[in-house]
């Protein structure tokens, strides 16, 4: 009697999901990030409204350069764009415009940081003096670590991207999603500090 036994072979595995633990990363930074500018500036409208409230301006002292914070908030969204774009072109293996478009990322972040940099030195803001002067330089300089954190993000991706790794769409996706979050953290920290008087 032949007894033969059958061998059942089972399909090969589906392909694992790709994970996403920069793209979550940066969501999750971002979102802690929101947490804390949203908390500076509501304590920033609430000091600004008792010193309306009592008659006074705020802030008293200081003229406040207009024209370098809107520059400033141009540059940080003209910034999105060219972060989308790298995001386009890597995804499309297109490594000339990539490195083009973080070249250009990296200059515009470096402008804003030279914008920032004239405003303090135009307003020369005492912080000794009052609170007002802890807050702009607490407010603004996190607003600057966030700009300045996003260009180290910027040179990183620029590496990976052009180190060969350009398929890989996720590191230049978490890259425009962080900008994103910071031209909005800027628009709000412009709006609250810059333009309301």
């Amino acid at each position: 009697m032949n007894t033969s036994t059958a061998v059942f072979e089972l399909p090969p595995a589906p392909v694992a999901a790709p994970r996403r633990q920069l793209l979550v990363g940066t969501a999750l930074a971002c979102t802690a990030a929101t947490m804390l500018m949203g908390g500076m500036l509501a304590i920033w409208v609430l000091l600004r409204e008792r010193v309306v409230d009592s008659g006074g301006r705020f802030p008293a002292d200081y003229v406040i350069p207009e024209v370098a914070s809107n520059v400033m908030l141009m540059t940080i969204w003209a910034l999105c764009i060219f972060a989308q774009w790298a995001v386009y072109s890597g995804s499309r293996g297109d490594r000339a415009h990539t490195g083009l478009a973080l070249a250009v990322t990296a200059l515009l972040a470096i402008a804003f940081i030279n914008a920032q940099a004239f405003i303090y030195a135009d307003m020369a803001v005492e912080i000794r003096t009052d609170y007002y002067g802890v807050l702009f330089y607490a407010v603004t300089g996190t607003m600057l670590a966030i700009v300045v954190a996003g260009l180290l993000y910027t040179t990183v991706a620029a590496f990976r991207a052009l180190g060969g790794r350009l398929q890989e769409a996720e590191v230049l996706s978490a890259h425009a999603l962080y900008w994103y979050f910071a031209a909005a953290a800027y628009s709000a920290v412009w709006f609250v500090v810059y333009v309301t008087k």
